[in-house]
């Protein structure tokens, strides 16, 4: 386009030449002028021809060429070429606009390797498509390759950079037993993997499809301009027409048709709905792009409008406000403590929560012939030969017969009941993240209302919810009930008007994040249901990433109003200007029609720069 550009300009340039210093007759000047308007515009009439066929008729290329070619039809040779070669240039910045809007979004199709080296059973090596890995495939990862698959380290330890994935330029040392998460670059050692997963549901594959698939989520404002330009360049047609006959009509005054034909013509140039159709929906595609650099994914620009517009957060506790690695601080009463231990290690032995996990980091216990049953929310039973022992919430025990004391510790309590009778409790705390109170504080101070929804008792989240300066906290929900008081939430127009956005972990609150205007998944690396559940996830499992999410949606639909606002208002400025007969020149109409577009264009470029966070 740009060797078009300059050559179109060159021959532009040599042709009005010849017309100064010679007479040239009109027919071969129409001629000349007629050749460089081909080499220029032919792509922009084909498309248009094209359109017309499937049934496309009102758009840019439409109006362009009928503008152009009616100049033409008139003998304003000289304007008709000039107007296309002005519009190429407006296309050429678009072009590369959108190129590196493209790119930043692109690079994040590196995280696909080509592909994969996978050990058979007997020790030999055999490079495979990343498509043929199967859960339980033993990979070979060497130094500098790619992870085509979420796997296990079987053998051997080494540094991997996840910069792709999350954004942090810090390789993470992993040794036997660590994950590493496809996409990642393995950087020192080779090492031996077992896949947990196929390639079509490995993390890199799941991000790829999250943001190849981000454009089908459209904003409020990507649908409102889709539908605007479908009713507002047949509209200016029409009235592009009207403006060419009904003063001939009224006046009778048909020796003025000229004058009323190029002002018609002129009507058109400027009505190319060019500036909205493309700096919108490119302003949304930067700010997506520029967001994943940083390892904050954004399902489409409705996830981002929607954050934009958020004035509620809404915090789960454990593993978002708090680190979620618990250490148990006490034992109550301390003179049954060992009877209570080895109660609760048989009954947590095979818990995955956090706390069982904690707990169990007090000893061991031979749990043979015990059957364990885990009731999410509540906790954890084991039965053996009719003895029973239970280990888990106050609702756990008082719903088998056995009452607890009301207490005021700081943290979980686990209470441990063993045959119908409770034997005591152990608190377990959490401890919170390093940069949360900051969050939290500028949350408040941007004029946002911020809740935290928890599992554990009220005495652990009031001291969290004081630290951290939580406006609203609600304590012993399960997952049930933090989805019920999230609709309450949301209903509350006195809390919040613009919207509710959930921040979790994104492991055990699918549920909330699907029911929030706009949820986000806080450390989604790995997590399939925080990118399935989730409108925004964020690779990196730090709470200032909630801050620049929505510092990048903020921002974004500032420069969207901003283009449209631009846009409409110098487009209807001087389409009432040439309607009146005060433009009459096609030059004005190039500015109002591709001015515009290459102005809006290059403020929707500055999407893809990520804001600083202050």
């Amino acid at each position: 386009m740009l060797f078009r550009i300059i050559i179109s300009l060159i021959l532009f340039a040599a042709v009005l030449t010849l017309s100064a210093l010679t007479e040239l007759h009109p027919a071969l000047s129409g001629l000349l002028f007629a050749a460089v308007y081909a080499l220029i515009g032919y792509d922009v009439v084909w498309r248009a021809v094209r359109n017309i066929f499937r049934g496309q008729l009102f758009d840019e290329n439409f109006l362009m060429t009928v503008a152009t070619v009616g100049a033409f039809f008139i003998s304003e040779y000289l304007e008709a070429v000039a107007v296309m070669i002005f519009y190429q240039v407006g296309e050429l910045f678009q072009s590369v606009a959108v190129g590196r809007a493209r790119r930043s979004v692109s690079n994040l199709m590196e995280l696909r390797p080509d592909t994969a080296i996978r050990i058979g059973e007997d020790g030999s090596e055999t490079q495979v498509l990343p498509e043929e890995i199967e859960a339980g495939d033993l990979l070979l990862l060497r130094p500098g390759d790619r992870a085509a698959a979420d796997g296990i380290i079987e053998e051997g330890s080494t540094s991997v950079d996840t910069s792709s994935l999350t954004g942090e330029s810090v390789p993470r040392d992993l040794g036997a037993g660590d994950l590493i998460l496809s996409g990642s670059v393995n950087l020192t050692a080779a090492v031996k993997l077992r896949a947990q997963k196929g390639y079509g549901q490995s993390t890199a594959a799941r991000i790829l499809d999250l943001v190849e698939n981000a454009s089908a989520k459209k904003a409020r404002s990507e649908s409102f301009i889709t539908r605007f330009a479908r009713w507002y360049t047949p509209a200016v047609c029409g009235a592009a027409l009207l403006v060419a006959t009904i003063p001939l009509l009224v006046t009778g005054r048909w020796s003025e048709w000229y004058a009323w034909v190029y002002r018609a013509l002129t009507f058109l140039v400027v009505s190319c709905p060019c500036a909205l159709v493309i700096s919108v929906p490119l302003s949304f595609f930067g700010g997506i792009g520029g967001a994943s650099k940083a390892g904050v994914l954004i399902k489409g620009g409705s996830g981002l409008e929607l954050l934009a517009r958020a004035d509620t957060f809404v915090f789960d506790k454990t593993g978002t406000l708090t680190v979620g690695s618990f250490s148990v601080t006490g034992v109550f009463p301390e003179e049954k403590k060992e009877e209570i231990i080895s109660a609760a290690l048989i009954a947590e032995s095979r818990s995955t929560h956090p706390i069982a996990r904690c707990v169990c980091s007090l000893g061991e216990a031979d749990c043979s012939g015990w059957e364990i049953t885990e009731q999410s929310g509540f906790g954890v039973s084991a039965r053996r030969n009719g003895s029973v022992i239970l280990a888990g919430s106050r609702r756990l025990l008082e719903g088998e017969g056995i009452p607890c004391p009301e207490v005021s510790d700081v943290g979980s309590t686990v209470f441990v009941a063993k045959d119908g009778v409770l034997l005591g409790r152990i608190t377990v705390a959490d401890t919170l993240k390093d940069n949360a109170v900051g969050v939290i504080d500028r949350l408040r101070r941007s004029g946002c209302n911020t809740v935290m929804l928890t599992g554990d008792g009220e005495a652990a989240a009031s001291a969290v919810a004081r630290q951290l300066g939580i406006d609203r906290s609600f304590s012993g929900l399960l997952p049930a009930d933090k989805v019920r008081l999230l609709e309450e939430i949301i209903k509350d127009r006195n809390l919040s008007r613009g919207g509710v956005a959930f921040v979790g972990d994104g492991i055990n609150d699918a549920p909330v994040l699907m029911r929030a205007d706009v949820g986000i998944a806080m450390g989604g690396i790995g997590s399939d249901a925080a990118i399935e559940a989730a409108d925004v996830v964020l690779m990196r499992d730090d709470l200032t990433s909630v801050l620049l999410a929505r510092k990048v949606a903020s921002k974004t639909m500032r420069i969207v109003k901003q283009n449209i606002v631009f846009a409409l208002g110098v487009k209807l400025g001087v389409l009432l200007l040439t309607g009146v007969g005060l433009i009459s020149g096609m030059w004005l109409a190039v500015f109002a029609d591709v001015g515009v577009a290459v102005l809006a264009i290059l403020n929707a470029v500055r999407a893809m720069r990520l804001p600083k966070l202050q």
